[in-house]
């Protein structure tokens, strides 16, 4: 099936899709993003994922020129007009166009983008067996919390990844993990989960914070606190999530294996119940 895409609020053919070469988001990387999950025909946490978008916003002095009551509508509207059930939603938001200077424009008006299109799900294997993941320094800067079209750095570590036939790339400062390339990482040692708290430093990912609710709700102990990269060799389990990634098991990291090698107990209890929300969720 063809992507369907609308242009600042207008359908038009992919083909015909185009924006000025003076928008700040090409120039700049000067915009925001999202990328929501449709299961079913139903959106998984779509009003999480705009509360965050306008969050994100505020952040950079970005002033929408639509409302986001508008954008939910027509991210339903693609997905509708494409005949999807399963669909990954992009949203994109640029300061817009501009002549070049590094300063905010006076005025402008923002480029806003959805493109929806058909997803095909990972292998089964990715989640009955694992996955394997790789560690490189975290080089990007330090507003991570800000969901930033700027995201090169994240691009050089998923190929580093890619080139060590891994897929994911764990980001760590000075030794302590962050997150990964594009998605959070929570490590299970003894029964307690633990992942990097909400701060500048993490991308605050809307799978995370559901797995955070699911954890909550099967009554294990999660600490939202920094670990090393000693630790992470050292857990029982470590899992990765994210709106594409899903909850997905990590067997082996740098080479080394984690934990008995195979997708541990808490982690698949997390899966189970994350899949059954994607069978009833629709917001």
């Amino acid at each position: 099936m063809q992507a369907v895409v609308y242009l600042n609020g207008e359908r038009v053919d992919y083909k015909d899709a185009k924006v000025s070469v003076e928008d700040r988001g090409f120039q700049f990387g000067d915009g925001l993003y999202e990328v929501v999950r449709v299961y079913g025909g139903r959106f998984f946490y779509l009003d999480r994922h705009l509360k965050r978008l306008n969050k994100g916003a505020q952040e950079i002095y970005l002033e929408f020129d639509f409302s986001l009551d508008n954008l939910k509508e027509i991210c339903k509207k693609a997905v509708a007009e494409g005949g999807f059930k399963d669909a990954s939603v992009y949203i994109q938001v640029t300061r817009g166009a501009a002549p070049r200077q590094h300063h905010f424009p006076e005025k402008s008006s923002c480029t806003w983008v959805v493109i929806a299109r058909e997803v095909k799900p990972h292998p089964k294997d990715f989640y009955e067996n694992g996955v394997k993941a790789i560690t490189v320094p975290d080089e990007r800067w330090t507003r991570c919390n800000i969901k930033s079209v700027q995201l090169i750095p994240n691009c050089i570590a998923k190929e580093k990844a890619k080139r060590a036939g891994a897929y994911e790339a764990i980001f760590h400062r000075g030794g302590i993990v962050t997150e990964a390339s594009s998605s959070n990482v929570f490590i299970v040692k003894n029964g307690k989960l633990f992942t990097h708290p909400a701060n500048n430093l993490i991308l605050h990912g809307i799978t995370r914070g559901v797995v955070l609710e699911i954890a909550g709700k099967l009554g294990f102990e999660v600490n939202e606190e920094a670990f090393s990269l000693d630790k992470l060799f050292d857990a029982d389990e470590v899992f990765i999530t994210g709106t594409m990634t899903e909850v997905m098991p990590v067997v082996k990291v740098d080479g080394k294996i984690i934990g008995d090698g195979v997708p541990g107990e808490t982690t698949r209890s997390i899966i189970e119940e994350f899949r059954k929300l994607t069978l009833t969720v629709d917001q």
